[in-house]
């Protein structure tokens, strides 16, 4: 009967939505083979949902340590609720700050770690499949350790309406008296406020070199703000300046996962699809019948996106 572990990530008290679709997964798996599902929460955030979206158990701990990230510190008191508890499996989200405090905290339990995750099942063992070869292929791993780690894209699990009961937090002790890490975190700098991020959005419209120049992003930018979308673009158009990286889906970029990928002028290399061929339905639009990203599209659309996309973005808000 496993045991599963799930992290709650969270930032200046707001959790991120990949902590409950891991959450839903590991209860489905625990409903069917035995087990608990254990939700561990470090600093402060209101983690009633937890009960909610499947945790038996949550579990927290606080204090100046947790105020904000420290890979020292978040790692050593993973790393000892895991010596306490012995989950078979720890599930945290690959965001930035999952993917380094996962194999961080593999390190300290000397265990298997396994990154950007995209399918989990149980069947007598753990298995996990996760995409290689730039997204074009997928891969199944076991693990031969007593536990193992394993990072979890954002949007690979579906959030549904959970249908657990609510639990009770229980502060455990995370080893951290006397600790002095030897860095300390100076300063954040966080993005534009109101902002979508792009490795949780549900739906995102990005741009490429088909838009023409950097002024034309904003008919990208208007057709995402229609949608409640994130926007993102290609390697080429913020290798040329129009864009900024933190926008950039691809190999380089952000790998993401959404219900809705919408790629307006992008031709569809190799690159970019290794950063969205996940997405759930993906709809192409481009002058050119032979682009790439036809072949990776749900739908797709042959025209020239200076007309399509207006005509998108005034019907969608004609929907409200």
């Amino acid at each position: 009967m496993p045991n599963i572990a799930v992290f709650i990530e969270q930032r200046d008290g707001q959790i991120k939505r990949v902590a409950w679709q891991m959450m839903q997964r590991a209860r489905e798996i625990v409903d069917a083979a035995g087990g608990e599902v254990w939700a561990v929460l470090l600093g402060e955030a209101d983690a009633a949902e937890a009960g909610a979206h499947g945790a038996h158990k949550l579990f927290t701990a606080s204090g100046d340590h947790f105020a904000r990230y420290n890979s020292e510190a978040w790692s050593a008191a993973m790393a000892a609720f895991c010596g306490a508890h012995a989950p078979d499996l720890v599930l945290m989200g690959s965001t930035a700050l999952g993917k380094d405090l996962g194999p961080r905290l593999a390190a300290k339990l000397d265990c298997a770690c396994v990154s950007d995750a995209t399918g989990l099942d149980f069947d007598g063992g753990f298995k996990i499949r996760r995409p290689v070869y730039a997204g074009k292929c997928y891969t199944d791993l076991t693990f031969s350790s007593s536990t193992a780690v394993v990072g979890v894209r954002p949007n690979a699990f579906t959030l549904g309406d959970g249908g657990g009961g609510a639990v009770a937090a229980e502060a455990f002790d995370p080893g951290l008296d006397g600790f002095a890490p030897k860095a300390t975190v100076a300063e954040i700098q966080a993005a534009a406020a109101g902002r979508i991020e792009l490795t949780e959005a549900e739906r995102i419209v990005s741009g490429g070199r088909g838009i023409k120049e950097a002024d034309n992003y904003k008919l990208i930018e208007e057709t995402a703000a229609a949608l409640g979308a994130a926007s993102g673009a290609s390697r080429a158009i913020v290798d040329a300046g129009w864009v900024d990286h933190s926008h950039q889906v691809g190999q380089t970029g952000k790998t993401v996962s959404p219900n809705l990928y919408v790629a307006a002028g992008i031709s569809g290399a190799i690159q970019h699809l290794a950063g969205m061929s996940s997405s759930k339905c993906i709809v192409a639009i481009n002058k050119d019948a032979n682009a790439p990203i036809f072949k990776a599209a749900d739908y797709g659309i042959v025209a020239d996106l200076f007309q399509v996309l207006p005509a998108f973005k005034e019907a969608v808000e004609a929907l409200d």
